[in-house]
């Protein structure tokens, strides 16, 4: 497999890692999905795509809602 130069895990701010390291655990605890701090593979395709969906929605939300403040 090619090795993409894009790597999607590293934030474009590495100053919001940890911002964004404490949403994702908020976002999964309150769609009841069991992440922990290291190993996950024990989650399912569901579980773990849940919580990234639902982060970008939260994201989107706060962007609109921002934008129309202005």
């Amino acid at each position: 497999m090619a090795k993409n130069s894009n790597n999607s895990n590293k934030a474009s701010v590495p100053e919001a890692k940890g911002a964004l390291n404490r949403f994702k655990f908020e976002v999964a605890n309150e769609l009841g999905v069991p992440l922990s701090d290291g190993y996950n593979g024990d989650l399912t395709s569901r579980q773990a795509g849940s919580v990234g969906g639902f982060m970008v929605k939260k994201m989107i939300e706060a962007q609109e809602k921002q934008m129309a403040s202005k």
